[in-house]
């Protein structure tokens, strides 16, 4: 299968607000009034979550599929913790991002254990946004005048 290009684009609207262009979606980010923003969205890394939540749904069911279960529903719940001394400049002691992400996946089946078992093994596996999250992927960026 030849590789598929995904692209947004993207523009402040004011030193916290960004809008992003995704095909035909508008997608606010923004900061909570605690760190500065206006809370007209998500935050940066709350989306990171989202986007890996989004992935994981849409992977458990094509799994389950596959596998040959019926998944009714699923429920994700994620969370991760982030220290903002470096984002702020404050100290480089630590990276910049979440130190863990934890995933906490609740299937509506009938499916036995060692079946899930091997249906969280594989959503793990092929989720492109777990794959990006576990693994390097190279990040260029220039700086166009």
């Amino acid at each position: 299968m030849a590789d598929m290009r995904f692209r947004v684009k993207a523009h402040s609207e004011n030193p916290t607000k960004t809008v992003v262009k995704a095909r035909n979606f508008e997608i606010i980010i923004d900061e909570p009034q605690e760190l500065g923003g206006t809370d007209s969205g998500a935050n940066p890394v709350e989306y990171v979550l989202a986007a890996f939540a989004g992935c994981l749904n849409v992977m458990a069911h094509v799994i389950a599929k596959e596998m040959n279960f019926e998944l009714r529903g699923v429920e994700i719940d994620l969370s991760g913790d982030l220290n903002p001394a470096r984002l702020f400049g404050m100290s480089f002691e630590e990276r910049a991002g979440y130190k863990q992400i934890q995933v906490r996946i609740k299937p509506d089946c009938d499916a036995d254990a060692d079946t899930l078992a091997k249906w969280v093994e594989a959503i793990e596996s092929r989720c492109p946004v777990s794959d990006n999250l576990q693994h390097p992927t190279p990040v260029k960026i220039d700086l166009k005048k």
